[in-house]
């Protein structure tokens, strides 16, 4: 594999050669991140990256679109069957960037938007003071009840009816229970305020029919492609008919230049396995072991924040463990686990050390582990974070954690 890459650039071919036995030996529990398909790699290394197709189809600013404008159809065909979406704009280059042309599309900078607070769950796109959210909209949030760390819909609705804000953007990036998309619609029409859900943590197991969807409530729905949804990295956008107009003039020419045209193919491909029993199934596991971690998690004294799951995800306090997010996050890597360091709702620790990480179980899935094999990852997860300290200990964790994925190879054949 990667002959090419091996003879004209041996330095990168190192780099590419290590990832893939990082991601053969290791347990990735990182939530956002998944394995794709080789169909969907082969549509990414394909000579559709050759091509410049601004506009959309049908509607190119350049010739010689006939066959790009057929993998961009047959993407947009499939996302709105997928979501029984009214309107679907394959083109965003990232998450954020779909989030990008949902504001633009819809309101105007310095315009208040609703979103949930980022140290309970949110994403920086929907307000963090660094991020364009922050810095070109007034920011107002949600928040998640102190004793419960479920979402405050009676706090939210008394600060949507002091702050008016133009748009609600619901979603989040650490949020592990069901958001309750009708009642925010409900409120956002009280006081005229567009809805905006971000999905790309539960578009995967919204396609699958486990979760919740917002389709039918929400102005517009944005997500990514990868994460729960297996695909390339990328972004997309649904909506109501009514804003499909201003949402794709705003994505192109509005916000972004040339489409991704081998990245819009790799989304058809997707979107294709998506709409199979198969991924159906996945999805059930996904949730069945995601579930499964946070019980066996429990009974070795760890706190899941909200109490479990209803996805991919959850977040891990490790306070009563005396060890920071930090710590673990450094000590589960040694032992050949990756997860990320999170704060929990209302942390005393700052983002950068945390009293949390947060893991998810997709990529885990993806290899074919099942619910029987969560108690195994519970047990390595339980003995890094012990023996934090330890590094000959983590070094054996970490031989005992080849071991199992020696059973789950990701991509057979890649790693010769």
């Amino acid at each position: 594999m990667y002959d090419e890459i091996r003879k004209t650039d041996p330095q990168l071919y190192k780099a590419v050669k290590g990832e893939v036995l990082r991601q053969q030996n290791n347990l990735e529990l990182v939530a956002s991140e998944n394995y794709a398909s080789k169909a969907v790699l082969e549509a990414l290394g394909s000579v559709l990256t050759n091509k410049y197709a601004e506009g959309y189809p049908g509607r190119r600013y350049y010739g010689g679109c006939e066959y790009v404008d057929i993998a961009e159809k047959l993407a947009i065909d499939r996302a709105k069957k997928l979501f029984g979406a009214e309107h679907a704009n394959v083109q965003p280059h990232s998450g954020t960037q779909a989030n990008i042309a949902a504001y633009l599309a819809l309101i105007e900078p310095g315009d208040t938007v609703m979103g949930l607070n980022l140290s309970h769950g949110g994403h920086l796109s929907h307000g963090h003071p660094l991020n364009f959210s922050g810095r070109y909209f007034k920011i107002v949030t949600m928040n998640v009840h102190k004793d419960t760390e479920l979402l405050d819909y009676d706090e939210a609705a008394k600060v949507m009816e002091k702050e008016r804000p133009r748009l609600v953007m619901a979603g989040a990036s650490n949020y592990s229970r069901v958001w309750d998309w009708k009642r925010l619609k409900k409120m956002a029409d009280a006081w005229k305020a567009y809805l905006v859900t971000d999905i790309a943590h539960y578009a995967g197991l919204i396609a699958a029919g486990i979760y919740p969807s917002p389709v039918e409530y929400a102005d517009v729905v944005t997500t990514t492609t990868h994460k729960t949804l297996r695909g390339p990295r990328g972004g997309l956008i649904l909506s109501k008919a009514v804003y499909s107009k201003a949402i794709d003039r705003t994505n192109f020419p509005g916000n972004q230049g040339g489409p991704l045209m081998h990245a819009i193919a790799a989304k058809a491909v997707c979107f294709r396995e998506a709409l199979t029993p198969a991924f159906t199934d996945y999805q059930k596991q996904v949730l069945k072991n995601a579930r499964k971690l946070a019980r066996e998690l429990q009974a070795r004294g760890y706190r899941i924040v909200a109490g479990g799951t209803d996805c991919h995800l959850m977040s891990v306090d490790l306070r009563a463990k005396n060890v920071t997010g930090k710590e673990a996050e450094a000590a589960l890597y040694k032992a050949g686990i990756t997860v990320n360091r999170n704060t929990i709702p209302y942390d005393p620790q700052p983002p950068m050390v945390a009293s949390g990480v947060r893991i998810g179980t997709p990529a885990v899935t993806t290899r074919g582990m099942n619910d029987r094999d969560m108690a195994a990852i519970a047990d390595f997860f339980d003995d890094a974070v012990k023996h934090k300290n330890e590094d000959a200990r983590l070094r054996g964790i970490a031989e005992k954690v080849k071991g199992l994925c020696a059973r789950f190879p990701v991509y057979p054949g890649f790693e010769k």
